[in-house]
């Protein structure tokens, strides 16, 4: 199943791999199961709200593709392993797992913000991913090796903004476990890498800039003048998910249109 890198004819190709996607409901996450169905991969996809991810699967098996949806919250450890289940059960086992969930969690000066807002977004965004990983990491070992994705940011990694504490504290401790896990997974043939991406146009991203003036102020930051649409960062994702990437572990891997480099 996991062949050679080499060998391997068409490398951004999943076809005979199954997948599993959290915060699938919108955004990265929606765009990415749509691409990895397409390439050939049976999906798992799991968010909160269980009529997306309904519609999510239907638009993924009409166009002829395998899906199995579960809603559930990324901070219950309990989720975590009814996901891996599902993708055995389903589709019998796990070759890939995109933990893309994530939660802006709370904006504004440091002073203001409530230690509950300050462990909610560390729940979601880094304990939930860390959770997620300890379940998946044995079922991508079943297989013979897989692929790991976190989803972080530039946002506390190559950039800082005022009144993000949290979700840069919380994004960027992502880099952190995917450092560790990519040395402590390797013998098992798992790859771990994370995703940065830069402004997207995502529901979240409309969160953090509520204008149309802040949006265009966003665009601005990178190099390349505009944010990406989430089906672009979907494919950095089917980059790291496939033997494409054969040779990349341990990595945080900038998707950002050049925000991180330009300064003027």
């Amino acid at each position: 199943m996991h062949a050679h890198p080499a060998s391997h004819p068409h490398p951004f190709q999943l076809t005979g791999q199954v997948a599993l996607v959290t915060g699938a409901s919108s955004g990265i996450g929606r765009a990415t199961a749509l691409l990895f169905a397409s390439a050939g991969a049976a999906v798992v996809v799991g968010a909160r709200r269980a009529a997306a991810l309904d519609t999510l699967v239907d638009e993924i098996e009409t166009a002829g593709g395998h899906a199995a949806a579960l809603a559930g919250d990324v901070r219950d450890e309990s989720f975590a392993q009814a996901l891996v289940a599902l993708a055995r059960s389903r589709f019998g086992g796990l070759d890939i797992a995109f933990n893309n969930a994530g939660t802006l969690g709370a904006l504004g000066p440091t002073p203001e913000v409530s230690l509950e807002a300050w462990r909610e977004a560390v729940d979601v965004n880094l304990t939930g991913a860390f959770v997620g990983a300890k379940h998946q990491l044995p079922a991508l070992r079943e297989r013979g090796g897989g692929a790991l994705i976190f989803t972080s940011t530039f946002v506390g990694h190559t950039a800082g903004f005022p009144g993000t504490a949290c979700y840069a504290a919380s994004k960027s401790g992502l880099i952190g476990l995917t450092q560790a896990l990519a040395v402590e997974a390797a013998a098992d043939g798992i790859r771990v890498n994370a995703l940065l991406p830069g402004g997207t146009d995502t529901p979240l991203a409309h969160a953090m800039n509520g204008t149309a003036e802040q949006m265009a102020a966003v665009a601005q930051l990178h190099a390349l003048g505009r944010i990406a649409s989430p089906e672009e960062i979907a494919r950095a994702a089917l980059f790291l998910a496939s033997p494409a990437s054969s040779f990349m572990t341990g990595t945080a891997m900038l998707v950002d249109g050049g925000v991180s480099i330009k300064k003027g």
